[in-house]
């Protein structure tokens, strides 16, 4: 009997421990067995949480409306997230904007970029014919894969290219064809190309977000990220060019050589909002166009203008729609609420 009653009495009190263990739960568990405070860090010994930012925020009082543009697309970098958009899908003319993908595509074709390439005589008067833009490099020149590069965003040098094209390539012809298979894989779906420089062609068309996947693509190779971010590149010594030949990027000359624009950016900046490059593109077809990336919050951004009325000699609408978009991300938080 009393073996009964012992077994009876452990029993009980076994039933109240796993109770009060159950009673507990996980707070009181976690009480006696603190977790420690993890940090993930990247490669570049960051915090990853804090680099990433969680999701990306909802901005859809971003006001795209607004802008002279008629088509625009502003997409979240790490996520590639459609934030806000006008137009976006809407067909289009991308101008210089093309120059993305050529740069894209010589970038992942180039092997050597110790060699030099001579910038041959015949290119040019099909340039001329169609005011072309050119960086300014001369017949016979030979250059770097690198110098053609810069040419290409930077002042948007259309006989950057043509030769870049041919050289990779073997012509023009063949290079586009590489263009527009880079396009599909990369989901561009309303997206054609027929040449190297967005010169005009009817059947040369994109929209605001297939221009938008392309620059977030851009922005992936180190390469390009450099080049687009660059204000100012001074080549080696050319035959025409002894102390080498300077470009600059038109975003940028655009800016610096306006007080208005400057002064939005000054806005843009002290709301916590970074421009870091783009390019730009114009065609009387096209409009005025940009592709551009900048920083606020703690994310980057693309943002793909295109349409705008004017020309060179007018105001720099999409230049402005740009700055305008970036102090508005300014001015949010993390989370898309007003700061």
């Amino acid at each position: 009997m009393r073996k009964v009653l012992c077994y009876l009495v452990l029993t009980a009190l076994c039933v109240i421990l796993i109770w009060r263990l159950a009673e507990g739960g996980n707070g009181d568990a976690e009480a006696r067995f603190p977790v420690p405070n993890v940090i993930l860090m990247d490669e570049d010994g960051e915090d990853a949480a804090e680099k990433s930012g969680g999701a990306a925020p909802e901005f859809g009082d971003i006001a795209l409306d607004a802008l002279y543009s008629p088509c625009a697309a502003l997409v979240d970098v790490e996520s590639g997230q459609i934030l806000a958009e006008k137009n976006g899908d809407e067909k289009m003319y991308p101008a210089s904007m093309t120059k993305l993908m050529a740069a894209l595509v010589a970038v992942e074709h180039t092997q050597d970029w110790s060699g030099t390439i001579e910038i041959p005589q015949e290119i040019f008067a099909a340039l001329y014919a169609a005011h072309a833009s050119l960086a300014g490099f001369e017949p016979g020149e030979k250059v770097t894969p690198e110098d053609l590069l810069y040419g290409m965003l930077l002042p948007s040098g259309a006989e950057c290219c043509t030769v870049y094209a041919a050289w990779l390539a073997g012509d023009e012809e063949t290079f586009v064809e590489w263009m527009n298979e880079k396009a599909a894989e990369l989901g561009m779906e309303h997206t054609h190309f027929c040449n190297t420089t967005g010169l005009h062609d009817d059947g040369h068309y994109s929209t605001a977000e297939d221009m938008a996947v392309l620059m977030r693509e851009c922005l992936k190779n180190e390469t390009l990220r450099r080049a687009l971010m660059t204000k100012e590149y001074r080549t080696g010594a050319l035959a025409g060019h002894p102390d080498g030949l300077v470009m600059e990027s038109t975003l940028f000359q655009v800016i610096d050589g306006s007080e208005d624009l400057a002064g939005m950016l000054e806005k843009a900046e002290r709301a916590g909002a970074a421009l870091l490059g783009g390019k730009t593109g114009y065609t009387s077809q096209a409009g005025l166009c940009l592709a551009s990336f900048g920083r606020a919050g703690g994310r980057e951004y693309v943002l793909v203008t295109a349409g705008a009325e004017g020309n060179h000699n007018t105001e720099p609408f999409h230049v402005e729609d740009a700055l305008a978009v970036y102090a508005q991300l300014g001015g949010k938080s993390e989370t898309g609420q007003e700061k």
